[in-house]
């Protein structure tokens, strides 16, 4: 658990680039043998690319240090439960397991929807481990749409 907090941190971080860049502030890390091997967050906006969310982010600049699209191994921390198409990036790319932060009623498609991972027709399962500092990330996330309406 402790460890899960320290990623999940580094993923925060990442958060904090995005509220910066007036993105939603969404982070994610992917991590391989105790070492951060990716780093993203969310930039659609910034970018003009509606794929550009921080797990996409992340996995693209994991498969480019590792020279893979493939990333066995590997885990994924995120700030936000997923949605369907990070999802689907994540089965791709055969992350390990999945760490995030706050849940997301609205698209999250792990425990706020019918888990995807539960789908008979992945050819990949995904370890889950939901709500790491969700208060911490859930709050960056109401206080930026907070401030948005301001």
């Amino acid at each position: 658990m402790a460890m899960d907090e320290r990623w999940m941190r580094q993923a925060l971080e990442m958060a904090y680039r995005a509220r910066d860049e007036g993105e939603v502030p969404v982070g994610a890390v992917v991590v391989k043998d105790g070492e951060i091997v990716g780093q993203g967050y969310n930039c659609p906006i910034v970018n003009s690319d509606p794929t550009a969310h921080a797990e996409v982010m992340a996995l693209r600049d994991a498969a480019l240090r590792l020279d893979n699209y493939r990333l066995p191994g590997c885990d994924l921390y995120v700030t936000l439960e997923p949605c369907l198409m990070c999802v689907g990036a994540m089965v791709h790319a055969r992350i390990g397991k999945l760490v995030y932060g706050a849940s997301d009623p609205r698209t999250g498609t792990i425990k706020s929807h019918p888990d995807i991972f539960k789908q008979e027709f992945l050819n990949h399962r995904i370890a889950v481990t939901p709500g790491i500092l969700a208060a911490e990330c859930g709050e960056m996330l109401s206080r930026f749409f907070r401030d948005k309406r301001v």
